[in-house]
């Protein structure tokens, strides 16, 4: 099997690292990654200037764009050979809940979905985690299932790790998402010529009640496996808003 691996933290990042690491001599590895931190990046790709790839003496590569970029690029003629599957991961902090619209990681495994790949994206529940080789641990557990039972190609797994000793994790829960309070205010600062400057203000507290959802399983010591859909539709309202339209769908005449 052939492996894209990907991320948002950057080519060098700590999460990236021990994953290559993990899955080394598992399957064949190219890595294709953004050049710096393009946290809270989402899908968005770079359409207004031109992107450049640098490969590494370890044969990474880092592009000056986003996690999409990457995926993008790799898959589009960057690379030799197309991949099998595409790995996002694993970030340094928690993609769970309404995070995923922003995320960078889950973006890259959304990208590699959009291009035909089954895709997973991994993430520590906790900033500054002690234990990403237990996420990279768990990343290989998951890669070798597959590779005796292939994921569908429509497959995006959405997978948190509690920051735990491997050996403490209670297993795995197959979760929804969560959902966040409003976030905070934006916070603003003066800058040294005085000009006002702002910051975008912190993440809502999880909404914790329900133990089916991805906050639950993590804070319960379990590896969350959410997965996702690209359709966004919200077929429940589609004939309540066909009524709210009116008979002539809302044109008068």
């Amino acid at each position: 099997m052939r492996v894209l691996l990907s991320n948002d933290d950057g080519y060098l990042a700590d999460g990236l690292r021990a994953l290559m690491q993990a899955l080394s001599g598992q399957v064949t590895l190219d890595v294709v990654a953004p050049d710096r931190n393009r946290s809270g990046a989402s899908s968005s790709l770079t359409l207004t200037s031109p992107l450049r790839a640098h490969r590494h003496s370890d044969g990474v590569f880092s592009v000056e764009g986003t996690p999409s970029d990457c995926v993008l690029l790799a898959v589009g003629g960057l690379l030799e050979a197309a991949p099998d599957m595409v790995i996002s991961g694993i970030n340094n902090g928690a993609n769970m809940g309404d995070d995923v619209l922003y995320s960078g990681t889950v973006a890259a495994a959304l990208e590699g979905r959009h291009l035909g790949f089954p895709a997973m994206a991994f993430s520590m529940a906790k900033h500054g985690p002690a234990h990403f080789e237990t996420g990279a641990r768990v990343a290989r557990d998951l890669l070798e299932r597959s590779l005796s039972n292939p994921l569908p190609a429509d497959t995006i797994l959405n997978v948190n790790v509690p920051d735990l000793p491997y050996d403490e994790l209670k297993g795995y829960r197959v979760t929804r998402l969560g959902t966040r309070a409003p976030g905070g205010a934006a916070e603003h600062t003066l800058d040294p010529r005085g000009e006002v400057a702002w910051w975008i203000g912190p993440a809502g507290t999880p909404q914790r009640g329900d133990p089916d959802t991805d906050f639950a399983a993590t804070d319960a010591g379990y590896v969350s496996i959410t997965p996702l859909q690209i359709d966004l539709t919200r077929y429940t309202q589609m004939a309540e808003l066909k009524t709210w339209l009116g008979p002539n769908n809302g044109i008068d005449g």
